[in-house]
């Protein structure tokens, strides 16, 4: 029988926290456990599940997490970019609630034998909620640590069958100038909505991850909600948020920020400490939370540390090209 082997950097979730509001989740996740067993569909997904603020019921995987503490909630929640609400860190959790996220739906197109438009708890039927605690490192050179939970990548796309054609896999955020801001401000530089893009063998790999919760529970708006992708591999901007639509391309589509300047913003996007950006050093990264006086600064590591999972996808590349 084969025995999968985790990786030298996973430790059992247990011994990842003490922070109380980790523990106190558990309890939660009791209750939520036990009702998902009277209905006896335990780990389903349920259409109250895409709600805001909802705990949801899920199993931990130990064997895709980082040895690493969590960021608390709080610096997870009001530190981060989601350039549809502004440009300032803070900007997204100021205004993020102006955006509806209950009902969501995910226009499915491209070179694939299912697509159509599907509520959000049909696709991600009839997959069990992991948690996945990742390192996600910013090209602006900040990090953290998130404990998300969602389902793999993988196993959406695979439900939804592309065919040979398929060799990328195109992302897009929600377009909605009324409920966010940062989309109607006249001093925009993105030409919405938010685009972008995998190659299929990366969006395949064990480690992408669709993420609909945090801590234990349904994704604050200013985080992504309802549904976000993540690649811990690659620089945050990749993991495109609040999803309204996936594409199954022949062609290599084109992210937003590649778009802008892709001098500075390759589509692949990997974590590399060997390629710097043209304005600051990626050899090191502030990871948060972080003090103003005492910065916690380390150093970056090549796929951000996953190299493991992935390096093998890029084998004979030229990583300074195809940044």
């Amino acid at each position: 029988m084969f025995i999968k082997q985790r990786p030298s950097w996973s430790v059992p979730e247990s011994e990842v926290t003490p922070e109380s509001v980790y523990l106190n989740r558990r309890k939660f996740m009791t209750g939520a456990i036990a009702s998902a067993a009277a209905l006896s569909i335990p780990g389903l997904v349920r259409a109250e599940d895409t709600r805001p603020g909802t705990v949801l019921d899920y199993k931990a995987a130990p064997q895709f997490s980082t040895d690493e503490k969590p960021a608390p909630y709080e610096a997870i929640t009001t530190y981060n970019n989601f350039y549809e609400f502004g440009t300032g860190k803070q900007d997204p959790s100021r205004y993020a609630s102006e955006m509806s996220v209950d009902p969501w739906s995910v226009e499915v197109e491209g070179e694939c034998a299912n697509p159509g438009k599907y509520a959000l708890e049909d696709l991600l039927k009839p997959h069990q909620y992991q948690e996945r605690i990742y390192r996600l490192r910013c090209v602006e050179a900040w990090s953290m640590v998130i404990p998300w939970v969602g389902v793999p990548l993988a196993e959406v796309i695979k439900r939804l069958e592309p065919n040979s054609d398929a060799k990328f896999v195109y992302f897009e955020t929600l377009d909605a100038p009324e409920q966010m801001r940062g989309q109607r401000s006249l001093f925009s530089t993105i030409d919405w909505p938010y685009r972008e893009g995998l190659r299929m063998d990366e969006a395949m790999n064990e480690l992408s991850f669709l993420a609909v919760g945090l801590y234990g529970k349904t994704l604050p708006n200013q985080n992504g909600a309802p549904i976000r992708l993540v690649v811990p591999w690659k620089y945050g901007f990749k993991s495109i948020k609040s999803i309204v639509r996936i594409r199954f391309m022949k062609e290599q589509p084109k992210s937003s920020w590649e778009m802008i300047a892709p001098s500075e913003y390759g589509f692949y996007a990997n974590v590399n400490p060997e390629v710097d950006h043209p304005r600051w050093s990626q050899k090191m990264e502030r990871r948060l939370p972080s003090g103003v006086f005492r910065p916690n600064w380390i150093e970056t590591e090549k796929f951000n540390g996953y190299g493991e999972q992935v390096a093998g996808l890029y084998k004979g590349m030229d990583l300074s090209r195809y940044y």
